[in-house]
């Protein structure tokens, strides 16, 4: 019997126990899991340190500081996230209760990655646990600190049964995907989903993937150009270009591609000044493979700035890419690195048959003063979202669903989308053994009974409003007298 296997079967004895069912527990969970936020903090830190080279600001800015605010967000809202939700009745359960109740799904896995170990990992986790699930955690193995400190240090806060951590690697992950499970979560690349998709299907899973793509950016010629790029640059470079939703490649008409290069080469001096390689909030690439195959994008396209790397520290520098095709190797898969290419087009109708000429991507962006030409982009495409005049924020928001569509994802979470995804919505009806006479008032009693109430009604649909009334009016004596 494999390690994964017991993992599996220890957590599902430990749900059944109906343990995480009340708020209480819930709550208690949560805020333990605060805790190794705010005591394992420094831990977090080395690790991530270590794996991408992100300085201790840069870790609790872009990993554990959103975790906190989602944490909190459940334990506050947690009692009406998991009330009854009361629905609009019909005329046929008019004098029933009638509401959705959420209610566990049971045991989840939840496979992570690497690019941010923490928060993509964690942030499903707070769902799971506000849901009411017990929950596997699998980090990415890539990520081999920050893999090592879950594991060690995680159960000393959770309960060890219900949220355990199994590390290793591609065979560790594959044994897991044999398991049963109620739900899984996949965080990572469109070829590794289909995977997890295909292993979910015959104990029919379900899945909540989150892939990515190449997500692209259009500039509107007539737009601030210089506060667009300044906002491309930061969305772009952060944590190395190894984000899901940065910019993989902007979109704009000839004319401004000198300007549009320019004004990303001063921002990339001014964030990161003009050696990158010794700027602290400068990371790395994750490993040597990677670096190879971004290193091998570059091929066939001119830098126009940056292009330096160190093959020994994982470096490539801040790269921006011109005279770019949609047959260069740069734009045959998403970069999740450094690199930044640009494409001309004649306008926003030729980004937009661009854009839809290929895969749905996790998020379009577009920089523009112009709001019908915002909302002709939104109306023209499709993606799992769109942000204008910015880059990364909309992640931030819990209100906001976040997720792909087509090749870029399935499924979605953050604030209540993650409590929602993670739980079953149960629809519940409780009728009463009462108001039987009203189904005498049409019909003999014997033929009322044999009809019941669905016939009655169906046949009152149509009457007049003078009837409708007095049938109001009546109803209480048949209530009274049943």
């Amino acid at each position: 019997m494999s390690r994964e296997l017991l993992v599996v079967q220890r957590a599902r004895k430990s749900f059944q126990t109906g343990k995480t069912k009340p708020l209480e527990y819930r709550i208690h969970q949560l805020k333990n899991l605060l805790r190794f936020l705010s005591e394992r903090r420094s831990d977090i830190a080395d690790a991530v340190k270590r794996d991408l080279g992100k300085s201790a600001h840069g870790t609790e800015l872009f990993e554990t500081l959103g975790l906190e605010g989602e944490i909190n967000l459940a334990i506050e809202k947690l009692a009406e996230w998991a009330a009854p939700r009361p629905v609009e009745k019909s005329l046929l359960t008019i004098f029933d209760e009638v509401y959705i109740q959420p209610e566990p799904l049971g045991v989840m896995l939840i496979i992570g990655t690497w690019n941010y170990p923490w928060a993509i990992t964690l942030q499903p986790l707070v769902g799971a646990i506000a849901a009411g699930n017990a929950a596997v955690i699998k980090p990415s193995e890539v990520s081999s600190h920050s893999a090592k400190v879950m594991e060690e240090l995680l159960p000393q806060y959770l309960d060890k049964d219900l949220y355990p951590v199994v590390t290793g690697g591609v065979p560790e992950t594959q044994e897991l995907l044999k398991q049963r499970f109620d739900h899984i979560f996949y965080t990572g690349s469109s070829t590794v989903g289909k995977l997890v998709m295909a292993a979910a299907a015959p104990h029919l899973t379900p899945v909540t993937l989150e892939l990515g793509g190449k997500s692209p950016c259009y500039i509107d010629k007539n737009c601030d150009i210089r506060v667009a790029c300044r906002r491309i640059t930061w969305g772009k470079f952060v944590n190395c270009g190894q984000t899901c939703i940065a910019p993989d490649f902007i979109l704009c008409e000839p004319s401004i591609q000198s300007q549009v290069v320019e004004e990303i080469k001063k921002c990339i001096k001014e964030f990161y000044t003009d050696n990158p390689e010794t700027f602290e909030d400068y990371g790395r690439i994750i490993n040597q493979r990677h670096f190879k195959r971004l290193m091998a994008l570059m091929e066939g396209s001119t830098v126009a700035v940056g292009g330096n790397s160190d093959e020994s520290q994982c470096y490539i520098a801040p790269t921006v890419l011109k005279d770019v095709t949609e047959e260069s190797e740069v734009m045959k898969e998403e970069i999740f690195g450094p690199l930044l290419p640009i494409i001309t087009v004649s306008g926003v109708d030729e980004a937009i048959q661009f854009i839809n000429e290929r895969e749905k991507p996790l998020v379009i962006y577009i920089f523009s003063h112009d709001n019908k030409l915002i909302k002709k982009v939104i109306a023209e495409t499709s993606s799992g979202a769109l942000l204008a005049n910015d880059c990364l924020v909309h992640y931030t928001v819990s209100a906001l669903p976040f997720g792909g569509v087509g090749n870029s994802g399935m499924g979605c979470y953050h604030g209540r989308h993650s409590f929602d995804q993670l739980s079953h919505l149960r629809s519940c009806l409780i009728k009463q053994l009462k108001m039987e006479g009203v189904n005498s008032m049409r019909y003999p009693p014997h033929t009322a009974k044999k009809l019941g109430w669905a016939r009655f009604l169906l046949k009152q649909v149509n009457m007049c409003r003078l009837r409708r009334m007095a049938l109001e009016a009546l109803l209480p004596f048949y209530v009274k007298h049943d």
